[in-house]
């Protein structure tokens, strides 16, 4: 790479727990331009279609909408969504995630959907005919019962009442109706941000894997995971077709089912989905070096986090752009980083190895780590 590099895209995700992606672009930029104040920087903060996902499209045009909604145990949150033209971009961590548990309480059995379904609906009143979901993070494991019930599904017990919110409701469900649910979404497209590819039931399903991480014991476990056998079939004998076993219908507690199964929803990758979103490849066009990262850089990020998604839509440009990182910490080794397209990656493990002082201190550190970026790969002749 040249010293006459002019041009620096950056491209990170969040350092969870830390800051925002925001904020890590903002910190790395200023310290490229601590060294090199002639840069051009272009800031394009990124998600894996979790937590972030609308910030990321913020930040790229769409406007934020305000919007009071109910999290995942019922109570009021102030949210919001992203909406460019007729698309509307939604965020289940934001809605009923597990930040959005009051106290950061679980309630595994009474946690809901709900919210996220009235966000939608909203988006689509004021005029959405695309709804990006983002999932991940979520704090219940109701398979979208309650997303679609707030799109106008009905679900009731044999006494014909309408079940209450909750996964752990779902073992009391006897009929479904879709007829106001379909006339709502009618010419209205879905697409989902998923990153994992677990079914809805069974031993790699929404409830055997991802349920005690929510909070629920073995009791809870297993009403929950009749519950949802219970909406699979019903879902499949109201809709004709049974999607229960396709990869990803486990995601998000279940809630890409309900997406796929009632609304009809096409699920890609979380980052590629953001990466389309923000523009990204056009983006690239003329840009010299892509910095990326994440808080930390591991095995899971290999199964296609946020750098990896950066780091393969760089690789398709032509030419191709290079890719670094930065990172809380990684135990990635070189080789395996190269492998996946990134060259460098740059820890702040490195400048302050105790992790209590790195997280506070982050912002600082990203910003010294931007200028040694600077020092190595925007003012050295040779090429990289």
């Amino acid at each position: 790479m040249s010293s006459q590099t002019r041009r620096v895209l950056l491209a990170p995700d969040k350092f969870k727990g830390c800051l925002t992606a925001v904020e890590v672009a903002g910190a790395v930029a200023a310290g490229l331009q601590d060294r090199r104040p002639d840069l051009e920087v272009v800031t394009v903060p990124v998600a894996d279609g979790g937590d972030g996902t609308v910030a990321a499209a913020v930040s790229t045009g769409f406007s934020f909408v305000e919007l009071t909604t109910v999290g995942p145990t019922g109570l009021a949150v102030e949210t919001g969504y992203a909406v460019q033209g007729d698309r509307a971009v939604v965020e289940l961590a934001d809605v009923v995630g597990l930040g959005r548990l009051p106290g950061g309480r679980f309630d595994p059995l009474g946690s809901s959907t709900f919210g996220l379904g009235v966000a939608a609906r909203a988006a689509i009143d004021n005029g959405a005919t695309e709804i990006v979901l983002g999932l991940g993070g979520s704090a219940s494991t109701d398979g979208g019962a309650g997303l679609v019930q707030a799109l106008g599904a009905s679900l009731t017990d044999t006494d014909g009442n309408e079940l209450p919110p909750g996964g752990g409701a779902l073992t009391r469900l006897h009929r479904l109706d879709v007829s106001a649910l379909q006339a709502r979404i009618a010419g209205v497209r879905f697409v989902v941000a998923c990153d994992v590819d677990n079914p809805l039931l069974g031993a790699n399903g929404a409830v055997a894997v991802f349920g005690p991480q929510k909070g629920a014991d073995a009791a809870a476990l297993e009403q929950l995971e009749r519950g949802l056998s219970v909406w699979a079939r019903l879902v499949a004998d109201t809709m004709g077709v049974d999607l229960a076993n396709t990869p990803g219908a486990g995601a998000a507690g279940g809630t890409a089912f309900a997406a796929l199964a009632l609304l009809g929803a096409e699920l890609r990758p979380g980052i590629e989905l953001v990466l389309d979103l923000v523009g990204f490849d056009r983006l690239l066009d003329g840009a010299d070096l892509v910095i990326t990262g994440e808080g930390s850089l591991d095995e899971q990020s290999l199964a296609g986090k946020a750098p990896i998604g950066v780091a393969q839509a760089a690789a398709r440009a032509r030419p191709p752009v290079p890719v670094i990182a930065v990172a809380g910490r990684t135990d990635l080794s070189i080789e395996r980083l190269q492998a996946a397209g990134i060259r460098r990656a740059y820890p702040l493990a490195a400048l302050e190895p105790d992790p209590a002082k790195s997280i506070a201190e982050a912002a600082a550190l990203l910003r010294t780590v931007g200028s040694t970026i600077a020092e190595d790969w925007l003012l050295a002749p040779a090429a990289r």
